[in-house]
C-alpha cells in the first residue's frame, strides 16, 4: 500500500491531482470560492468529525468496502473498466427522499465532498468530474445541490499500466434536509473487477458533465458576454443564450478566498454576478468559472477577472 501518493490539485474545479513525491497525502476538497458563512459551517462540521472519530476509536473500526451506509444516504465506489490508458471509476451517492448533498461549490452555506485517496495502490493521478447541480433556495439562503442520486465520474491514471489498480477512498460529505449532518465513509474497490451496470452508470454521469466552451460560443446554450456593471462592489452582467422554453440557471465559482453570488435571470436571460468577498490586494488574473444549465443541457465557460474583481 503506497502512502507516498500525494496530492497536487492542478485544477480545483475538476478536482484533479497528480503524484508529487514531496507530499505525503492525497486530500482535496474541490470547490469554488468560500464565504465566511460556509467557513463557519465547515469549522463546526470538522469538530463533529473529530468527535465521531474519537468515539469510533473505542468501538468497532470503520468498515472499508465498495459501499457504505451513512446518514439517510449510501455511498459506493463504481468500477467501469479501462478507456484507453485510463481506468474509469465513479463515486455514487444515493440519498433518501427529501435529502440533499452538495456540489463542489456548496453556495452560501454547506459542505462539499472532500476526498482522500491516500491508501490507493498503483495510482499516478485522479480527476473527479462533476455533473451540473441544482439551485436550491430556502430561508437559509441559496445552495447548489444534488438530490436522489448522483454519480461523480473518476478518471484514474495508473502508475504502472501492467499492474492492477486499487482505489481506496475516504470521503466526507454533508447530508441535508431540515438540518445538515456531516457524514463519513471509507471505501475501496479493485478496478479490474468491472461491473457492466457500473460502466453504464459512469457513462451516463459523464454525459451530464458540462463540456467546456469559450465565451460567445455558437449553439443554443452559451455564455455570450461578461461585462462590468459598476457599483460600490464588483458586479458583473452576464448575458447568455438558452433554448426556447427553458429557464437557465447560472453557477459562478472563483478560487478560495473569493465568494461570488449569482442572481436568477431577467426576461432577457441576463444574470448578475456579485463579488461578495475577495482577498485584499489579490493579484490577477483570477479565473471565474461559469456553469450554465438549461433543461437537460449544461456548458462550462471560464473567464478572467483582475484582482479587483472586474473582467479582463
Amino acid at each position: 500500500m503506497s502512502r507516498n501518493l500525494p496530492c497536487w490539485a492542478d485544477n480545483p474545479i475538476t478536482g484533479s491531482w497528480m503524484a508529487d513525491p514531496k507530499k505525503k497525502r492525497i486530500k482535496e476538497a474541490p470547490q469554488g470560492g468560500v464565504s465566511s458563512m460556509t467557513t463557519t459551517f465547515r469549522i463546526a462540521a470538522s469538530a463533529i468529525f473529530v468527535i465521531l472519530s474519537f468515539f469510533s476509536a473505542f468501538g468497532q473500526p470503520l468498515p472499508s468496502a465498495p459501499s457504505s451506509q451513512g446518514f439517510h444516504s449510501q455511498v459506493r465506489l463504481l468500477s467501469g473498466g479501462k478507456q484507453g490508458e485510463t481506468w474509469l471509476a465513479g463515486i455514487e451517492i444515493a440519498l433518501d427522499q427529501g435529502f440533499k448533498t452538495y456540489w463542489r461549490n456548496p453556495g452560501e452555506s454547506g459542505l462539499p465532498p472532500s476526498f482522500d485517496w491516500s491508501a490507493s495502490e498503483n495510482v499516478a493521478g485522479i480527476e473527479v468530474r462533476w455533473p451540473a447541480p441544482t439551485r436550491y433556495e430556502d430561508a437559509a439562503g441559496v445552495a447548489y445541490v444534488y438530490s436522489h442520486k448522483v454519480v461523480l465520474p473518476v478518471l484514474v491514471k495508473p502508475a504502472a499500466a501492467d499492474k492492477p489498480v486499487k482505489l481506496a477512498l475516504t470521503v466526507d460529505y454533508g447530508i441535508c434536509k431540515d438540518i445538515c449532518i456531516p457524514t463519513h465513509a471509507e471505501l475501496n474497490v479493485s478496478l479490474s473487477d468491472v461491473g457492466p451496470e457500473d460502466r453504464e452508470a459512469i457513462e451516463e454521469a459523464m454525459a451530464k458533465v458540462p463540456p467546456q466552451q469559450p465565451l460567445g460560443a455558437k449553439g443554443d446554450l452559451a455564455v455570450l458576454s461578461v461585462q462590468s456593471a459598476g457599483g460600490d462592489k464588483p458586479t458583473l452582467n452576464v448575458a447568455v443564450r438558452a433554448p426556447s422554453g427553458t429557464k437557465p440557471v447560472l453557477f459562478a465559482e472563483a478560487p478560495d478566498g473569493w465568494y461570488v453570488s449569482t442572481s436568477t435571470p431577467d426576461a432577457d436571460n441576463r444574470f448578475t454576478v456579485s463579488v461578495e468577498e475577495r482577498p485584499k490586494d489579490a493579484p490577477g488574473p483570477v479565473p471565474l468559472t461559469l456553469t450554465l444549465v438549461a433543461g437537460d443541457k449544461a456548458v462550462e465557460t471560464q473567464v478572467s477577472l483582475d484582482g479587483s474583481g472586474q473582467p479582463r
